[in-house]
């Protein structure tokens, strides 16, 4: 009976470890993404309209890695507002499911 218990437990410790995880992993992602944003938003401002070969390529991995079917499928935007507008789609999606999850 002890050893059932003890197995429960480390079954429940399991759980909210991997929730933490989870939670936390997307959390990183969302600063991530708005550190990005705050990046394109200065260039932006600058009138610049050419997204940075590194913004591109950090881009073109987030998007790559999205849950948002249609980031995935279309081709790297070329112009700094269309950059932002890709980062505020995966963004949302990422508090969506949180709020799903909750």
């Amino acid at each position: 009976m002890i050893e059932e218990a003890c197995v429960a437990i480390e079954d429940i410790e399991e759980r909210e470890r991997r929730a933490r995880e989870i939670k936390y992993g997307r959390r990183n992602r969302i600063r991530y993404i708005d550190r990005l944003l705050n990046e394109l938003e200065m260039l932006n401002l600058a009138d610049e309209t050419q997204v940075p070969e590194r913004l591109a390529t950090e881009l073109g991995r987030l998007m790559a890695d999205s849950a948002v079917v249609a980031l995935v499928e279309q081709a790297r935007p070329e112009s700094v507002t269309e950059a932002m507008d890709v980062l505020y789609e995966i963004q949302d999606s990422l508090m969506f499911n949180e709020q799903a999850d909750e």
